[in-house]
């Protein structure tokens, strides 16, 4: 008698298995982007922005540097969690870079590798000592520098060859990589003192001046599309409301640089040049700096209307942070230049605000955290079909 084979249920292959061993064993990295990033920045420019307040605070400096300690934790747990996400999740990685929306915040990775390393100069040096935090910082700052140049080219070639964006879609998320350089323009004036006198110093000084003129001239081309967006189609959308402080990041970020050519240029390059990097620090600090509060008045109606629509917390409130730090060490810029009391009052008004904004979005982030909500994947649409198998690979 002869009985029909029974079909059997085909075994798992090797990939699928060892995927699903991968997901099982870090799924938390998953949806971990590099939007994440920014907990780095915003902690790091809360430090170093308060190591120039004006006046004298009993422990304020300890303070800072013990806050500058954090982002640098911050940054090797973020590094670490990353690398597991580009090891065993490539598919999302990949979606990230595909993604008009996610691509953009692969500048972070270069702010915050660089906000760290200038807060090892700034700070740090209290607790590491000089010499290794001049190594720290040139590490850092290196890195940082590459990837962010690397990223203010690839993100644009991306958006422009491979995403498919619409005008409608215009966001000041679009800043992020190309803000990236002015960052390094800003922070590498630090390393001058560390050189050896002549060339070095000053290929390093004007390295920086022409990383500044890249960011601001990228951003003057991008900055009038996404002011258009808005005055044309409308206020964004609440959960990315917060990103509209995102652009006083190229503004604040600018005019602490000029400061910073301003303090390093004598004795680096000729006479004639370094006093016209005071003149200039403060003939384009001041305008820059009354745009940037006309703008931060204008983000912030349109966040205070967003929460009452009911705006919820999302990774976007750490744009509350770093680029209002920046405006803080423009503003002590500003102080250094001209010596009015205004911009000393100006600082310290903003550094509160800052400190303000990164206590809140780092409580509803740990929060978050502990939840799982933050590191949950996005929720399907209602009837949509489960995946069978899930690709890590």
């Amino acid at each position: 008698m002869v009985t029909a084979a029974q079909p059997r249920s085909p075994s798992p292959s090797p990939s699928s298995t060892a995927a699903g061993q991968v997901t099982r064993r870090v799924p938390a990295v998953r949806h971990l982007g590099p939007n994440w990033y920014a907990c780095v920045m915003g902690t790091a420019i809360v430090g170093t922005a308060g190591a120039a307040l004006p006046g004298h605070v009993a422990g304020l400096r300890a303070a800072c540097t013990a806050v500058w300690a954090l982002s640098l934790v911050l940054l090797v747990v973020l590094l670490t969690a990353r690398s597991l996400h580009w090891l065993h999740h490539r598919d999302q990685a990949r979606a990230h870079l595909l993604d008009p929306s996610a691509a953009p915040f692969y500048g972070c990775l270069s702010m915050a590798l660089l906000a760290v390393g200038g807060g090892a100069l700034a700070l740090g040096r209290d607790w590491i000592g000089t010499p290794a935090a001049v190594a720290l910082d040139t590490v850092l700052f290196t890195a940082g520098t590459v990837i962010g140049l690397a990223a203010a080219v690839a993100v644009p070639y991306l958006m422009a060859v491979r995403h498919r964006v619409e005008p409608g879609q215009a966001s000041p998320v679009w800043l992020l990589p190309l803000v990236a350089p002015m960052v390094s323009a800003a922070v590498g004036p630090l390393l001058v003192p560390h050189l050896p006198a002549g060339q070095p110093r000053e290929t390093l000084l004007l390295a920086c001046v022409a990383m500044f003129g890249m960011s601001l001239f990228a951003t003057l081309v991008t900055l009038p599309v996404v002011f258009g967006r808005l005055l044309t189609g409308g206020p964004l959308p609440l959960a990315l409301t917060p990103s509209l402080f995102l652009v006083l990041g190229p503004l604040g970020q600018s005019t602490t640089a000029v400061g910073k050519f301003a303090d390093v240029a004598p004795g680096v390059v000729p006479g004639p040049y370094a006093e016209g990097f005071a003149v200039f620090a403060v003939l384009y600090g001041v305008p820059v700096t009354g745009f940037a509060l006309m703008w931060l008045a204008l983000a912030a109606a349109h966040v205070v209307r967003a929460r009452r629509a009911g705006m919820r917390f999302s990774m976007t409130w750490w744009s509350f942070t770093f680029p209002v730090g920046t405006c803080v060490t423009g503003a002590e810029a500003l102080a250094r230049e001209t010596g009015l009391v205004v911009y000393d009052g100006l600082t310290v008004a903003l550094y509160a605000l800052l400190v303000a904004a990164w206590a809140v979005a780092a409580v509803h982030t740990a929060r978050g955290l502990f939840s799982g909500v933050l590191l949950a994947g996005p929720r399907p649409a209602p009837g949509a079909p489960r995946p069978a198998t899930a690709r890590t690979t």
